[in-house]
């Protein structure tokens, strides 16, 4: 079983790509109601599975705070108590100690782990200054090799092989510091607004994995369970989407489907 949660498309091309890879038929997105509620959230492997593969992007060198809770608070069958579970993120540069936060909710739930691994593709992140997606070049040279990367892990889900870090400099800083700062200071939904482009077409509201957005009088509106994912400012046709000023002038990005 593969669970996934993806903002722009990324980690969902990662999950679908391994799925294919291993055989895996039961590739399922983390729902709205799981991400809103995970403790009242039930998650259940299905006869025969011996493997729960989580993946979802990195954020600021972390777990994105959703997912984690539902890692922390979601019922497990017994199915999945029994599993390997397994990590995959997706990453614009680096995972810094991810895998380290990873088993560590894991092993507090009593649940035996397989390997840790991490791919780089391309950024999203828009919301400081200095934080852009990354040039057209850039990106499509980081889905092609993103391919032989995913055969590598693979591999090693399949062959209990070693880990697949994407690790660099300064990781204890990024993964204990930087992450809990930007989780306590920069994921509020508030600068969130449309612009005078807005043409209240909806498309923010319907996409949203958080069913956080809803429209009123004919413009978008945030509410307060957040996953900061972006496909709301990435999908937006319009470009109307933005994120206070600090992603004024700055790209978007979605996964090209026809890879």
């Amino acid at each position: 079983m593969i669970l996934y949660f993806s903002g722009t498309g990324n980690s969902r091309y990662a999950a679908e790509y391994i799925a294919k890879r291993l055989g895996e038929t039961d590739v399922r997105e983390l729902d709205p109601s799981t991400l809103r509620d995970p403790s009242s959230a039930v998650i259940s492997g299905g006869e025969g599975d011996q493997r729960v593969i989580w993946v979802f992007p990195t954020y600021s060198w972390g777990i994105p705070p959703v997912v984690a809770e539902v890692m922390k608070h979601a019922t497990f069958n017994s199915v999945c108590r029994a599993a390997t579970h397994f990590m995959l993120t997706t990453c614009g540069d680096d995972m810094a100690y991810t895998d380290r936060q990873w088993r560590k909710i894991m092993h507090a739930r009593k649940l035996s782990t397989g390997g840790a691994y991490a791919v780089q593709m391309p950024n999203t992140y828009v919301c400081m200054k200095g934080f852009d997606i990354d040039p057209v070049e850039l990106a499509a040279k980081k889905i092609e090799e993103a391919a032989p990367r995913l055969d590598a892990i693979a591999a090693s889900i399949e062959n209990n092989g070693p880990d697949l870090p994407v690790r660099l400099p300064w990781s204890w800083a990024k993964s204990k510091i930087v992450y809990p700062w930007f989780v306590r200071f920069a994921m509020s939904p508030r600068p969130f607004k449309s612009n005078e482009g807005c043409t209240g077409c909806g498309a923010c509201s319907r996409l949203c994995p958080m069913d956080n957005i809803s429209m009123h009088e004919g413009k978008p509106k945030w509410g307060d369970k957040c996953a900061l994912c972006l496909r709301c400012y990435h999908s937006c046709p319009r470009h109307a989407i933005a994120y206070g000023k600090a992603s004024d002038g700055k790209g978007q990005y979605l996964f090209p489907r026809k890879q």
